[in-house]
């Protein structure tokens, strides 16, 4: 559920505003509005958690991770200190790099022309003898006159490297030469010379990086330093971005608002007694960025690993979803998964990390409790289907094949299944029957949304629009599996003991629409709710073919999870082609072991694409979730 809240105005002498949020801190309630604070003091601490922050990654990034060291303990002017030496080994190091990429690319601009000798030239050039490099294309090359004297470095393909030789320094291209030819920027320094300050850099360079990995054993404390300016700032921030209020020339007050849950204010209002602070709460309304604070029993709690891994958070005024999103992903998970080996290896590796946390003497996490869930449930789905590891049915033995559902499993893929209502040897097949669970889920999932939606506006006419969504989504879901899987079962002229279901599946339909269309922007007015329709009929209308492919969407379950046993199934025999040679079996080990590895790491992106999507969109869609909220997070030491 999610726990009601309180708005709150704090306000207090702006001469105790600072000891005011020392003991709010302490309090730990109080969700506290978005403010910019601004002040010197800030700055500072912001650009010292910023240097401890780069100090840390570039120890990091020259730390061998294979090196094993033990952390020491540093108090807060030691961190300070081997932040700044880390600094300041840092800057040596850019200058270092940009020295070495300085030079790299002068050597690649300076190759072709051979290890070009500066000093040389200058030698020259004082006997007054002056050479300029040019080059240009070597066809235009071979056709220069004897106007101007040149001495033919090298050539390639397409260029000619030469010296423009002369008894006086000039300043401007010759005449002679075309405009295709063009000067040379002399080096500074010969490729060898280079080469060999190159190598001093490197030298240099990785003297600083094994002076700044030798401060790796601090780095537990550099980053609890930083975890205490974090705190540092986020105080100041609070303290400088306090709101004022002169009240006299004497006497300014500060204040600012926040957000704390209905059932602590009495905790508030008591620390407010005590510290002589005003407080005004108040109810949130619909405008204000209300934090949601969410409280669920320990099962339905074990959804939030994956929550807070995707960022959703129900608004405060939308819907705690928790204990239907954690169910409805247990069956998406085992149908995308889809293979009871896999559950068992995804169990397995939950026991094994329960069973470390345990022996370890550490909190069993949540995350750890939520797979192994997630194990179990693909083993039952692997269970239902008959699919293990994608082995044969034959290679199965025959009290598992028992165990699967009949109209599911793969034990019974060529069986067509005959409808109590049909006649001949029209039926359904196994992967027919697949997809008509697909579509019960969706029928499932997406009436529930509109249960809850329901369930909200008891009181209000709105509720007839709920109901008539209620009754699109049935009669739509005929609609698909007439035109999905099998016309010639589900036709829309079939008539089931007298009731001729087509139709009434169509009827369904178009009274739901009108239900929808009048009640379902109801706010009071049933002429506003008409016009509103009105107004947006093109989506009122594409709303009922939305119903449509919302309730088709829920095939990429069978779909996702009938390619992963297609991977499977391939891999197997794969390597069933190598088991008849001995000198083979490292391979098919290999193989086995990356090919089914491979897929489940693909299944578990088909969850994240698709499983999280059925829950986060098409569910939460009909539901009206937009999932805009931010967490409750309240201002704590």
């Amino acid at each position: 559920m999610i726990l009601p809240m309180k708005k709150i105005s704090l306000l207090v002498l702006d001469t105790e505003k600072r000891s005011a949020l020392t003991e709010l801190r302490k309090l730990g309630l109080v969700h506290i509005e978005d403010v910019q604070g601004s002040s010197e003091k800030l700055t500072q601490l912001k650009e010292q958690a910023s240097a401890f922050e780069n100090a840390v990654f570039a120890i990091q990034n020259v730390h061998n991770k294979k090196d094993k060291v033990e952390p020491v303990t540093a108090d807060a002017d030691k961190v300070c200190e081997i932040v700044n030496e880390v600094t300041r080994l840092s800057e040596e190091n850019k200058e270092i790099v940009s020295k070495i990429s300085h030079n790299l690319a002068e050597i690649e601009r300076v190759i072709k022309w051979g290890d070009f000798k500066p000093e040389d030239m200058i030698y020259l050039e004082e006997k007054g003898i002056y050479l300029y490099p040019y080059e240009m294309p070597l066809e235009a090359y071979k056709e220069l006159t004897d106007e101007v004297q040149t001495i033919l470095v090298n050539t390639d393909k397409t260029t000619a490297r030469f010296l423009v030789v002369s008894n006086e320094e000039i300043s401007e291209k010759p005449e002679a030469l075309p405009e295709s030819a063009s000067i040379f920027e002399r080096p500074k320094k010969s490729i060898s010379q280079m080469n060999e300050e190159v190598k001093t850099l490197q030298a240099d360079q990785e003297k600083i990086n094994k002076e700044i990995d030798s401060y790796y054993k601090y780095t537990a404390s550099i980053n609890d330093a930083v975890k205490s300016l974090q705190k540092d700032i986020v105080f100041e921030n609070y303290e400088s971005g306090m709101e004022q209020a002169e009240i006299s020339d004497d006497l300014k007050i500060a204040y600012l608002n926040g957000y704390i849950p209905t059932e602590d204010l009495d905790k508030l209002q008591a620390a407010a007694k005590k510290h002589g602070w005003g407080i005004v709460a108040e109810d949130p309304t619909i405008e204000d960025n209300v934090p949601t604070k969410l409280r669920n029993n320990k099962f339905v709690s074990l959804i939030y690993p994956l929550t807070d891994f995707l960022g959703t958070v129900p608004g405060y005024f939308e819907y705690d979803i928790s204990g239907w999103f954690l169910g409805f992903m247990l069956i998406f998970f085992g149908m995308i998964f889809g293979d009871g080996g896999y559950g068992l290896l995804i169990a397995g590796v939950a026991v094994a990390l329960i069973i470390k946390a345990k022996t370890s003497g550490q909190e069993v996490q949540p995350l750890y409790l939520l797979v192994g869930l997630f194990g179990l449930a693909t083993m039952l789905w692997g269970l239902v289907t008959c699919t293990w590891f994608g082995l044969p049915i034959e290679s199965i033995p025959t009290w598992l094949q028992n165990l699967s559902v009949p109209v599911l499993s793969n034990v019974n893929e060529a069986k067509i299944w005959q409808p109590f209502w049909v006649e001949g040897e029209i039926g359904l097949t196994t992967a027919q029957n697949l997809q008509i669970f697909c579509f019960t889920l969706a029928l499932i999932q997406l009436t529930v949304a509109h249960l809850k939606a329901g369930a909200s506006c008891l009181k209000s006419l709105r509720l007839i629009g709920e109901i008539g969504n209620i009754l699109q989504l049935w009669g739509m879901f005929y609609v698909v599996l007439t035109l999905v899987v099998n016309a010639e079962v589900f036709g829309l002229g079939r008539v089931i003991n007298g009731i001729p279901v087509g139709t009434v599946s169509i009827t369904l339909v178009a009274v739901g629409f009108v239900m929808s269309f009048i009640f379902g922007s109801y706010e009071g007015s049933v002429k506003d709710s008409v016009l509103d329709s009105l107004k947006n009929i093109i989506s009122i209308l594409l709303g009922v073919v939305n119903v449509f492919s919302d309730i088709v969407s829920y095939i990429r379950l069978w779909a996702v999870g009938l390619a992963g046993a297609a991977i499977s199934q391939t891999v197997n025999e794969m390597a069933g082609g190598m088991l008849g040679n001995l000198a083979l079996i490292l391979v098919v080990v290999i193989l086995l072991v990356f090919g089914h590895g491979l897929n489940m790491i693909l299944n578990l992106l088909s969850v994240i694409v698709h499983g999280v999507r059925l829950n986060t969109l098409e569910f939460s869609t009909h539901l009206g979730m937009a999932w805009s909220g931010h967490k409750y997070e309240p201002f704590d030491e």
